[in-house]
């Protein structure tokens, strides 16, 4: 809950982020040999928990006329490896908790199919993430059915320079309504390219990594109409991420 609270203040403030302004990868030697290819492994492991794609909504689709828009907020708190890491490598940083601002939409199409995007910039950096899915749905839902969907999405990373990072994720989740509240959960792989062209990186032999993450997530979403809340707990790999969003969905 209280996680959920500190959230909601992210998305009614946008307020500044714990990461410093420097979003540049060292050139010191030492660093990157204290970090390690272990050290690299473990950031992006928690990179790719933290910026894949979180639904933040229920399996049943939109419809043709339908649309969800909303400020989203996620917070992953950072292991210990994978916070030595980044000390290491963005030197004079601090990063106990990422959270991740995001804008969000969704449109309904046809053939109960939907397609969403959101973009992110992280507040006092240089730091952007984008993503994009597209889901279909196996059971629409009803009355007496649950909806059951599948779901192909994908994110990229930017702004942290000679760092590329994506993600590709696929999942299904199931959902049921009762009387404006729907909560919902899902399964799914999360797979994640993370590679470095710093020459210094190179030198120390740090290589890209490719790896896939098992994801499981369960959520709520409260409808009053035309405004929309929405709450979710998501563990990718192992590691937790709390998210909220809050906008109109029709």
């Amino acid at each position: 809950m209280k996680k959920s609270l500190a959230l909601l203040a992210v998305l009614g403030l946008f307020s500044q982020s714990s990461i410093a302004a420097t979003t540049t990868l060292s050139s010191t030697p030492a660093d990157w040999t204290a970090a390690g290819q272990s050290g690299f492994r473990a950031l992006s492991e928690e990179f790719g928990a933290a910026l894949s794609y979180k639904p933040v909504t229920p399996a049943a689709p939109l419809g043709i006329t339908g649309f969800d828009i909303g400020l989203e907020a996620s917070s992953t708190e950072m292991s210990a490896d994978a916070k030595t890491a980044w000390q290491h490598l963005i030197p004079g940083t601090s990063v106990p908790t990422l959270v991740i601002p995001k804008l969000y939409v969704a449109k309904g199409l046809p053939f109960d199919i939907d397609v969403a995007a959101f973009y992110s910039a992280v507040p006092t950096t240089s730091i952007t993430l984008s993503g994009a899915a597209i889901s279909y749905a196996i059971i629409g839902g009803g009355m007496a059915l649950p909806a059951v969907t599948i779901r192909g999405a994908m994110t990229r990373l930017g702004g942290i320079e000679e760092l590329s990072f994506s993600t590709k994720s696929l999942d299904i989740s199931i959902s049921k309504g009762f009387l404006g509240f729907t909560p919902y959960a899902g399964v799914g792989e999360v797979w994640v390219t993370s590679s470095t062209s710093n020459a210094t990186a190179q030198a120390a032999g740090i290589t890209s990594e490719s790896f896939n993450q098992p994801k499981v997530y369960v959520g709520l979403n409260i409808n009053l109409g035309l405004p929309n809340f929405a709450i979710e707990g998501d563990t990718t790999g192992g590691i937790s991420t709390y998210s909220a969003k809050l906008g109109l969905r029709w």
